[in-house]
């Protein structure tokens, strides 16, 4: 998980046969109170920790992996955590304008027996006017400045044991480049309905800088380069590497591209007057 490009927790996904096996944890030294948790679960579970934590709150972006799944998404609203977050095209919704009939209990696994309105994300976009699509312009690339087709609309979105009372719009994001077939991409997003068209894509297409840090956390800090096999040291390799990458971001933060150094640099303590280095010649 990473807050303003900087990542600040971290932990290893044991698949459930692993889980589940005692030879191997004892083996790689799981401690005991580490059970099966699925990846949202996972994810909720850190993001969890970071509100009541106390550090500063931004919008979560997740991918499809993570963004369709409801409970995540419910306990990130529950929690006060603003979302922009990939989903599949069947994601089920009702038309806009529209929202559950009936009141007081939850609904069912998939909500069709309860209410028939309930329809799936591609068909909300296949109803949308010809003028709710526009070219927006998100941010610098490569070559050129990058740019698609995009509609917007709110929804209301059913999912499993949903209280139709707390029910709340949400944006539906649907990205169609021009000569492509059908749409790529879904989004929703719990941001507030006054927030601009080209703030909303923005937002959704910033998820290539988490991509970027952890390909540089991979490759430039060395968070896939350990070789253990025990629990506590992967741990505390992946400890070091956001260590050593939150201070290459902070550093990176006062040297801007195009201005001077906007803070002054890390000052160097002042070393001890008896301090001899090891293996020097004074030390010895």
């Amino acid at each position: 998980m990473c807050i303003r490009d900087s990542p600040v927790a971290y932990r290893l996904y044991l698949p459930e046969p692993w889980a589940k096996d005692r030879a191997r944890r004892k083996k790689a030294g799981v401690p005991k109170e580490i059970k099966f948790r699925t990846k949202p679960e996972i994810a909720l579970e850190q993001i969890r920790w970071a509100c009541e934590a106390g550090l500063p709150r931004g919008v979560g972006l997740m991918d499809t992996a993570y963004g369709n799944d409801s409970r995540l998404r419910a306990g990130m609203t529950a929690l006060g955590v603003l979302y922009v977050v990939g989903i599949l095209p069947n994601t089920l919704m009702w038309q806009p304008g529209t929202g559950p009939r009936r009141k007081g209990r939850p609904l069912n696994n998939t909500g069709r027996r309860d209410e028939p309105d309930l329809v799936s994300a591609e068909e909300v976009m296949l109803a949308l006017p010809k003028q709710a699509w526009r070219t927006v312009t998100w941010r610098e690339g490569s070559a050129d400045r990058l740019s698609s087709r995009f509609a917007r609309v709110r929804v209301r979105v059913g999912y499993n044991k949903l209280i139709p009372e707390k029910l709340s719009p949400e944006w539906l994001l649907i990205e169609w480049p021009e000569g492509e077939a059908q749409p790529t991409k879904y989004w929703l997003a719990t941001l507030p309905e006054t927030i601009s068209f080209e703030r909303l894509v923005d937002l959704a297409k910033l998820r290539w800088r988490i991509e970027r840090d952890y390909q540089e956390l991979k490759q430039e800090v060395g968070l896939d380069h350990y070789e253990g096999r025990g629990w506590r040291g992967f741990h505390h390799h992946a400890t070091l590497c956001i260590a050593a990458y939150g201070f290459l971001i902070a550093e990176q933060a006062t040297i801007p591209p195009s201005r001077p150094r906007s803070t002054a640099p890390i000052a160097v303590p002042r070393l001890p007057e008896d301090y001899r280095p090891r293996g020097s010649t004074r030390a010895a």
